[in-house]
């Protein structure tokens, strides 16, 4: 159970099975309540792109996005035959628009492959009709070498610098047997950075913490990480957040402020969290600021947002997580080196698979059972 973030769903059907009914009602105490938006084949994810309020992106694992508008539902992009799906965690595992969507129309998907590769690929949708997206207009930006089929990441964020942040799990397995996660020649169990060219590749940003040393691949912004399957950038401070998926024992939490992560070391696979995980060095490991435990119920941990949404008041500035296997929806303070007040937020969403956010800050739980829920306040 605790070696994936997906498979266990498919393969132990893990969650409460709890009703949209049964959230609602529990929210009212809380003052905010789950609507549910739609309901779709095993979405993995959510989001909304910059400039438009109007519209919701729904990714399902199979390969294909859907636009949600006014109640109405749009095909966006289907690569159902580019996507390999047969896996538990494989899939089409996220979506992300460029800054500048409105004028450049680009938009940015993550998948895995055939031989179990992790792919960034880029689209733009139609110049006259912001429901579809443009034919042909797929181009490769980069394809990560992954030997297994788990712990692929698949988070595409751009940050607040405008460059594109990438997770990528530590290649699979369990234990991380070729200790990639703290192989700096590889881009395994990496948040890496990279600037996308318009039509696909991308450059490195002279920036990035190891452009010019020896050893260490210049799209790394950072590592130690086994299963950042979902991490989000605070939409005004600017702060990381990252939701790593841990082994036997230990779910985390890491954070740092803007700026504050680069070239941080997360520590896997010598440490498991807290813990020390196996033999061996983690160079100035960064610890996390919050740790989940497995012997609690916590099997693979869902990274949320920063709430920025004023109508959620009792959420407001607090960071939102969950948990695969733990159905109840907690949120945190974050700072550095620290989260204070952790507590459940009275929701629950069984088989929890993602937390989303829109344009206009409304957060949304995404099931891999079908719905997808938008928070509102009471």
């Amino acid at each position: 159970m605790a070696t994936a973030v997906l498979s266990a769903v498919f393969v132990l059907g893990c969650g409460s099975g709890s009703s949209a009914r049964s959230d609602q009602t529990a929210a009212t105490a809380a003052r905010v309540r789950l609507i549910r938006v739609g309901t779709f084949d095993q979405p993995t994810y959510a989001t909304g792109a910059p400039g438009d309020a109007t519209r919701l992106f729904v990714v399902e694992k199979a390969g294909r996005i859907f636009v949600v508008r006014h109640g109405h539902r749009h095909l966006l992009l289907d690569i159902s035959k580019l996507v390999e799906s047969g896996g538990g965690e494989q899939g089409l595992l996220s979506m992300v628009f460029a800054p500048d969507y409105q004028k450049s129309r680009r938009f940015y998907v993550a998948y895995t492959i055939a031989g179990n590769d992790v792919r960034v690929a880029e689209y733009r949708r139609a110049a006259h009709n912001a429901n579809v997206a443009a034919r042909r207009s797929g181009h490769i930006v980069i394809t990560v070498a992954h030997k297994f089929t788990n712990h692929n990441g698949g988070q595409l964020q751009f940050g607040p610098d405008g460059d594109l942040y990438v997770g990528v799990g530590d290649g699979g397995n369990e234990d991380d047997p070729e200790n990639l996660g703290q192989n700096t020649s590889v881009l395994d169990g990496k948040i890496l950075r990279i600037a996308p060219r318009p039509g696909g590749g991308y450059s490195v940003p002279s920036s990035n913490p190891f452009v010019g040393r020896s050893g260490f691949r210049p799209e790394i912004w950072a590592y130690g990480l086994r299963n950042p399957w979902r991490f989000s950038f605070d939409r005004r401070t600017g702060a990381l957040a990252i939701g790593d998926v841990g082994q036997d024992k230990e779910e985390e939490i890491d954070y740092a402020p803007r700026g504050g992560g680069k070239g941080a070391n997360y520590g896997w696979s010598v440490f498991e969290g807290t813990q020390r995980f196996k033999p061996g060095s983690a160079p100035g490991a960064v610890f996390p600021v919050l740790v989940k435990l497995h012997s609690d119920g916590y099997c693979a941990i869902i990274g949320g947002y920063v709430v920025r949404d004023r109508a959620l008041r009792s959420l407001y500035g607090r960071y939102l997580y969950g948990d695969l296997c733990h159905p109840g929806i907690q949120s945190v303070k974050l700072s550095p080196g620290h989260a204070t007040g952790d507590r459940a937020t009275g929701l629950s969403v069984s088989q929890l698979a993602s937390f989303g956010q829109d344009s206009a800050g409304h957060v949304y739980a995404v099931s891999l059972a079908g719905p997808v829920y938008r928070f509102a306040g009471g």
